[in-house]
């Protein structure tokens, strides 16, 4: 007699695969809203700050008012004074920190589209490296060529998106905080996904994540404050649109969603999913809200072809081949 078993590994990896997908088109809208957030205020990190606090305050509800979220941070709590949570796995705030700065910083001049190929570049280079090292909560994941040429799809978009007269147009500095912010989202997925394991919480993990994130921007936003001053006049600065508040919540979303698949489908490929998420939301974005620089139609056309066939070079189909074909009849 055959036992099939209730979900097919298949179906949970294209589950799962939707799911970074939907991941990447939450943090394309979040750049947007970020960035104009940075624009109104003229100051990046206060808007990074206002979404992380908008963030922390939403998941403030279900975390401290249920009893299950209260028991996950006990644990985290229990773990840290007893070193079983690791200072490292701590770090996701600040990588997350990194993310909505730069949205502030970058997002609104360059464009989500462009914002987005910069991130492709560190989340492909460093998420097969956390993978190969065995980093994230999915264990070691091999450097197979189907993952080698999905990342090398991925850097094409990025070279196309440089292509044309994009250098000109935007100041070096701004291309290279997109790549660190990649870089950062895939560390943070990979520790934001240990520590919900080792909790036992993706809720508490996400938790976590936000209050290490209010606390390093409260620091950066306060001496950004002292040097530059505080926008004027203020606090009637800050925008009266409630869509600009969003990014907060988005970030939530994303985070918690990222922390629960990431195990399925290892560091790299959830970043493959959501870069493909993110630059075709963000081609929709630009096309409705042209920003000040940004790539040319062509290249925006090939940058999001680039995506799809990395995503579609980097899943295991072969792994999938001879697990179908190992099963008893």
């Amino acid at each position: 007699m055959t036992v099939h078993p209730p979900t097919p590994r298949r179906g949970r990896t294209a589950l799962a695969l939707g799911g970074a997908v939907a991941i990447g088109a939450m943090t394309a809208i979040q750049a947007r809203v970020n960035g104009q957030l940075g624009v109104h205020l003229d100051n990046g990190i206060l808007a990074g700050w206002v979404s992380f606090a908008v963030g922390l305050v939403l998941l403030s509800f279900p975390v401290l008012l249920t009893r299950s979220g209260r028991a996950a941070l006990g644990r985290l709590w229990r773990g840290i004074r007893t070193g079983g949570v690791p200072w490292w796995m701590l770090l996701g705030g600040a990588c997350g920190a990194l993310t909505v700065s730069t949205q502030g910083l970058v997002a609104g001049v360059l464009g989500v589209a462009l914002f987005s190929v910069g991130v492709v570049a560190g989340q492909t280079l460093h998420g097969l490296l956390l993978d190969r090292f065995g980093f994230g909560p999915a264990g070691v994941v091999a450097i197979t060529p189907g993952r080698l040429i999905g990342g090398a799809c991925a850097l094409v978009a990025v070279g196309v998106s440089l292509g044309g007269d994009v250098l000109g147009r935007a100041p070096s500095w701004m291309l290279v905080l997109p790549f660190l912010t990649g870089a950062g989202i895939a560390f943070q997925s990979a520790v934001n996904g240990r520590l919900g394991q080792r909790i036992a919480s993706p809720l508490g993990a996400t938790y976590m994540s936000f209050l290490g994130g209010v606390l390093v921007l409260s620091v950066s936003a306060g001496a950004s404050l002292l040097v530059t001053g505080a926008p004027e006049p203020f606090p009637t600065a800050f925008p009266g649109d409630l869509w600009l508040y969003l990014g907060g919540l988005l970030g939530a979303s994303y985070i918690l969603l990222g922390v629960v698949i990431v195990a399925r489908t290892g560091v790299l490929l959830m970043g493959l999913g959501a870069v493909l998420g993110q630059l075709a939301v963000s081609v929709l974005i630009d096309l409705i809200w042209p920003p000040a620089a940004g790539p040319a139609a062509w290249q925006v056309v090939v940058m999001v072809l680039a995506a799809v066939l990395s995503v579609l070079a980097a899943l295991p189909w072969r792994r999938r081949r001879l697990s179908a074909a190992s099963q008893p009849s």
